[in-house]
């Protein structure tokens, strides 16, 4: 792993400036492989304001990552400083004691920050914050402004419409989406990307407040809707087709839309620069349905709580929260920094930041990755097969419910 010098003292702009530290050499762990350029200028900067305190950041691949960090966290062989996942993602680590608590007294910028991206790196039973919160996503629907215009297309108002348009691609030799679901992740993307208007908030209201379960007809009805997408739009043969060659398939402008989270904007410029890209949310059944995109925050930048340079470790975690490295990070990697304040240079990154306003949290990642199964295993596994025609979202609807009976507590009854 390349090394890179930081040297830290006083912290940058707004951020609390703390006392002068001796030399320290604190490592930093991420599953972001593909930001490694990025972090380093980040590392530059916070390098040239900083004199005493090296930082060396080191990824490791995304699937394993829990299972390294952990492993490494209870053999006291962690980083100083690491990237932490959200949810129940943190709840494993933050209550097994291996991260240090933040607060307000030790992140001072951590005051103004929106609550439920604390949340997402809070743990449930005593709402201690393990984690500044680094970004958000969003999952809906990215297309082909080029291929819209050629075949008289606008962003669709109601699912008959979105229906239409992935009509008229077909019809003019285009693939309509590029989705394939032979990464099982994926399917859940396809599900709640396409699906979280029809299902509606008063769904998701009622859902959390145990008054409805994944039984309930909006809930179903919405997976039948995504089936029947995806069958008569998504590649011949998709429930084959893996996610890098989903990727390819779009970007390369074989396919007019693209069903996904904000990541991939950064990612399709990347693999075609000539690429023009819109963004909207998959519509409801109606044109006066909520247009709602499924909303997640992402991870964290925790401390070890066994740290022996957990000094200079809040100090570096310090100005991974302030506004200046907020707008970097929203500038260099086309992401939506959590961080108060941040405004996007690009365009379409703003209107994804307009489209949160109106959104219901990414399902089963926000609320039902706490305990084993998670809807997430059981949702992806249970979509697959319908793709594949060997179950019912009426069977999906009692299989998610009943397996999560088996630790969440309203589906116990």
């Amino acid at each position: 792993m390349k090394k890179t010098v930081l040297r830290a003292g006083a912290l940058l702009g707004a951020v609390l400036v703390a006392a002068p530290v001796m030399a320290q050499d604190l490592t930093f762990w991420s599953w972001r492989q593909e930001d490694r350029a990025a972090y380093e200028q980040f590392i530059e900067t916070f390098e040239a304001a900083n004199p005493g305190i090296t930082v060396t950041f080191e990824t490791f691949e995304a699937t394993n990552y829990n299972t390294i960090l952990s492993t490494a966290l209870a053999g006291g062989t962690g980083p100083d400083v690491m990237m932490v996942r959200a949810y129940g993602g943190l709840e494993n680590v933050a209550v097994a004691g291996y991260l240090e608590e933040l607060t307000t007294d030790s992140v001072p910028a951590l005051a103004d920050f929106a609550a439920p991206a604390l949340a997402a790196e809070s743990v449930r039973a005593d709402n201690k914050l393990y984690a500044v919160p680094f970004a958000s996503q969003t999952q809906l629907v990215i297309y082909n402004t080029a291929l819209f215009e050629a075949n008289g297309l606008d962003e669709p108002q109601t699912w008959d419409e979105l229906v239409a348009a992935a009509q008229t691609l077909k019809d003019a030799g285009v693939i309509p989406f590029a989705n394939g679901t032979a990464t099982a992740w994926q399917n859940e993307t396809v599900t709640f990307g396409l699906g979280s208007s029809l299902m509606g908030k008063a769904f998701y209201d009622e859902l959390m407040a145990g008054t409805a379960d994944f039984t309930d007809e909006r809930f179903t009805s919405a997976l039948a809707s995504v089936n029947e997408l995806a069958q008569e739009y998504f590649p011949d043969g998709f429930i084959g087709l893996d996610y890098p060659s989903a990727q390819q398939l779009f970007s390369s402008g074989m396919a007019g839309m693209f069903v996904g989270g904000s990541y991939e904007l950064a990612t399709f410029k990347a693999q075609n620069p000539d690429i023009e890209l819109g963004v909207f949310p998959a519509p409801g059944r109606a044109a006066e349905d909520d247009k709602l995109v499924g909303l997640y925050f992402d991870g964290g930048y925790a401390v070890n709580a066994a740290s022996p340079n957990k000094e200079a470790a809040i100090t570096f975690v310090n100005y991974l929260a302030s506004q200046e490295f907020g707008q970097a990070f929203a500038n260099t990697l086309n992401n939506i920094s959590t961080i108060p304040g941040v405004t996007f240079d690009n365009p379409l990154l703003a209107e994804v930041n307009e489209l949160n306003q109106s959104s219901i949290p990414y399902l089963m990642l926000a609320h039902f990755r706490y305990g084993e199964p998670s809807g997430s295993v059981l949702i992806q596994a249970e979509m697959q097969k319908l793709f594949a025609g060997e179950t019912t979202p009426e069977a999906i609807g009692e299989a998610l419910t009943t397996g999560l009976a088996a630790w969440y507590e309203p589906f116990k009854d």
